[in-house]
């Protein structure tokens, strides 16, 4: 381990303070168990700090330098030595076979859908006696067998070309996104869409007609419907009417912690009785703090609706120790609106550092220490830590 996440790995060890045999069973336990990340970023590169400087000297848009950022931080693990070497050793740390990532950028353009895709296609290409693309559940079985990694990619949205000819001509390309590789959709960001209502819509107003024919065409085509930024009658709506289970991939429990992220307990149910699971994710906001938030949150999915309906879906990734020296390079970045999508009020996102510390990427060794201290089977914590989300992949997918 480097330095940064033995600093995160020390800081969770501090928290939970287990005992020699619950910190070596948990240890032993996850290192034996295939660890799925139910929503996540698999570790990212820093950027090319004189590379961003020169381009914002050149006059480039605000577009261009966020899509040069992206592909930077997505990409040079391929290209890079040292980068590459941060990539490795974050994923060795963190014990994950396979993460559900975020292959798709925020919105439904699908222009803008596969530029991300791209990215992490061409990782997965280049890097593939490392990490590899899992195209079906039992990819994720045979990396884990070959002691190799895999993604198994999600878009957060629902690829539509928008010329409104028709309803059939928006959903063709479910389709080819599926051919893609995508496995799993965000019916909605925070805003609202043609769908459905994001989770920061006031209105609160739940399916459109045309959400109701995306989510059948989904169902049809295999891929999994993720409410996870979706309202909650939305989120409700979905699972009353989804033939397939359906996911909160990345999120909380209101009851515990009150926040636009969260769901309430009528819409879990309503994921759980489709046998899909919530993802309960590391961010301290939507939780209400650091690693005991997220076991508590866990604990509360247990007890009410079974541990069958769990997982973790940390909605987070480690970072290049490079990021901080490379980002100190750049001056100053052109000024920029709100993006479209993000629409968070404000007080929606104010992490605390050591809080969001203990729940590091690679501390995911940690999580299951933890749930070894709350008394979990290993059974539970295997389903918790990778069984279910591996499930529910074959469900949808049969």
């Amino acid at each position: 381990m480097n330095t940064e996440i033995r600093r995160a790995r020390e800081a969770a060890l501090k928290i939970l303070k287990p005992t020699s045999r619950e910190l070596k069973h948990g240890m032993d336990l996850h290192a034996s168990s295939l660890v799925i990340d139910a929503y996540g970023f698999s570790p990212r590169a820093a950027i090319e700090g004189d590379k961003i400087c020169a381009a914002i000297e050149g006059g480039a848009s605000q577009a261009e330098l966020q899509d040069m950022k992206e592909d930077m931080m997505m990409t040079r693990c391929v290209s890079d030595p040292v980068e590459r070497a941060e990539y490795m050793s974050a994923w060795e740390a963190a014990g994950v076979t396979c993460v559900f990532q975020n292959a798709g950028e925020e919105g439904q353009d699908i222009q803008r859908l596969v530029k991300r895709l791209a990215h992490f296609t061409y990782v997965t290409d280049m890097m593939r006696d490392f990490v590899e693309k899992a195209a079906s559940p039992d990819d994720i079985i045979a990396s884990r067998k070959q002691n190799k990694h895999c993604l198994y990619l999600s878009a957060n949205g629902v690829p539509i070309p928008q010329d409104w000819i028709s309803v059939e001509e928006e959903l063709r390309y479910i389709r080819v996104f599926f051919h893609l590789g995508i496995r799993m959709m965000h019916l909605t960001y925070n805003r609202r869409n043609m769908i459905g209502d994001g989770c920061a819509e006031t209105a609160n107003g739940g399916l459109s007609d045309f959400g109701r024919a995306a989510i059948a065409e989904m169902n049809r085509v295999g891929v999994i419907v993720d409410v996870a930024h979706s309202g909650w009658q939305t989120s409700l709506e979905a699972a009353k009417i989804s033939r397939r289970p359906v996911v909160a991939s990345h999120t909380a429990c209101n009851s515990l912690h009150k926040h636009i992220r969260c769901k309430p307990d009528e819409v879990i149910q309503a994921i759980a009785d489709t046998g899909g699971y919530v993802g309960i994710c590391c961010i301290p906001s939507f939780l209400g703090g650091g690693i005991d938030a997220l076991l508590t949150h866990i604990d509360y999915i247990v007890e009410n609706f079974g541990p069958e309906h769990v997982a973790i879906g940390t909605d987070n990734g480690y970072t290049s120790r490079s990021m901080a020296t490379e980002s100190k390079k750049i001056q100053k970045w052109p000024k920029a609106r709100t993006p479209w999508e993000s629409l968070w009020p404000p007080g929606s996102l104010l992490d605390k550092p050591d809080e969001m510390l203990s729940m590091e990427w690679t501390n995911w060794p940690m999580f299951t220490v933890g749930l070894v201290q709350r008394g979990y089977s290993d059974e539970d914590i295997q389903k918790i830590i990778g069984g279910n989300v591996l499930s529910v992949a074959r469900v949808v997918l049969s």
